[in-house]
């Protein structure tokens, strides 16, 4: 029997509703005020159900606004991100892309804090109730236009049916080894397996309960200027072992590209954000769509900065997941210690300790400190 995919052409008894920011008086003022330090429900949808689609435009701040999503009347969010970043967009920068789950659209490509449409398609479903909020973490009122769409389930949400989580992770710096050493040289292509690894990759997600992961948004600002990847991607399900249960072969290859990245947006994988277009920042996604990581106690999703861990670029990134019950995610960090590391006029990279977080430096073992000194010697060789 022919039908069109996802049952589109199938009749239901469902109902379709929407919140949205419509000016209720009857004038073209579309849009809700949230104050600094204000939270605001967007929408309090009666379950089951399943939110199928949001729409958010705004002018700025994309770092500073959470997007947070708590389902069943839970104590803690499933989904607690900043704006721009949930919808596939790191460093506060807006740029037209498309996937199959999320869109973006602007009239000002690749620019800091101006006007963007977001849209997200991922289904939400839940059993009792969905809160969508918003979260106000500037100093100044933020203005939001928004539409969140959702559909009955007057038969119910079938039980093995998944929450949806999205969880916000970022280093500032990644604590890197050896951050002079250029990615591919001698010096960087140490040993990295076993529990280093485990503990010393950068974790896009680590996570409790039975579920699948569904993939990921990673940016970068690389303060290097060289490339930035070559790290593998290493995925523990249901806990340790060596090798782990998928193990990569570089950061372009999980990302579903190669010999680096290119500036192409496509259904499962690209670059939202291209470092080539923005002098140093990049965001690229990838969503195992037909091909989850399915586990049923647990999930470690790592990936190495550069190989073997010795960069120091910023990192961030968004991991996407379904899971068997609303479970709380990673707490993001101070408003302060997520925003966009900038450059000044002169192309510098505008450090500041204060705003820095990194959780964990790579300690030092025998090989990295021969390579480090090796690598150290050359300079100092090829400088004189």
């Amino acid at each position: 029997m022919f039908d069109i995919p996802g049952g589109l052409a199938r009749l239901k008894s469902n109902r379709t509703g929407r919140h949205s920011s419509w000016d209720t008086s009857g004038r073209n003022s579309d849009a809700w005020t949230i104050e600094p330090g204000e939270t605001r429900l967007l929408a309090d949808v009666e379950g089951p159900a399943c939110i199928t689609h949001l729409w958010f435009t705004q002018s700025n701040h994309y770092r500073e606004c959470l997007l947070k999503i708590t389902y069943d009347d839970a104590e803690e969010p499933s989904v607690l991100c900043p704006l721009g970043d949930f919808f596939g967009l790191g460093h506060g920068i807006v740029n037209s892309y498309q996937s199959l789950l999320f869109t973006a659209s602007t009239n000002s490509n690749n620019e800091f804090e101006t006007g963007c449409a977001l849209n997200a398609y991922v289904p939400m479903p839940f059993h009792k109730r969905a809160r969508v909020e918003l979260v106000n973490e500037s100093d100044e009122p933020h203005r939001q236009y928004f539409y969140v769409d959702w559909e009955t389930c007057p038969d119910g949400v079938p039980a093995d049916t998944g929450y949806f989580h999205a969880e916000f992770r970022r280093e500032n710096p990644f604590g890197g080894w050896g951050h002079e050493i250029r990615v591919n040289s001698t010096e960087a292509d140490i040993v990295n397996t076993g529990r280093e690894a485990w503990e010393n990759n950068y974790v896009i997600l680590d996570a409790e309960g039975r579920g699948h992961y569904i993939g990921c948004n990673l940016s970068v600002t690389n303060f290097q200027g060289t490339w930035w990847g070559e790290g593998d991607d290493m995925i523990w399900v249901d806990g340790y072992r060596w090798p782990p249960n998928l193990h990569g072969t570089g950061s372009e290859d999980y990302l579903n590209q190669a010999w680096g990245m290119q500036p192409n947006a496509f259904l499962r994988n690209g670059s939202s954000i291209y470092e080539g277009d923005t002098d140093g920042y990049q965001t690229s996604y990838v969503h195992h769509l037909e091909n989850p990581v399915r586990f049923e106690r647990e999930v470690r999703v790592t990936i190495e900065h550069g190989h073997g861990n010795h960069l120091c670029n910023e990192m961030s990134s968004v991991a996407y997941w379904y899971g068997d019950r609303p479970r709380a995610v990673a707490q993001p960090p101070a408003v302060d210690r997520r925003l966009p590391v900038r450059r000044d006029n002169r192309g510098r990279w505008l450090y500041d300790a204060r705003t820095q977080s990194t959780s964990r430096t790579v300690p030092l073992n025998d090989e990295m400190k021969k390579n480090k000194a090796g690598w150290n010697r050359g300079k100092s060789v090829t400088d004189s």
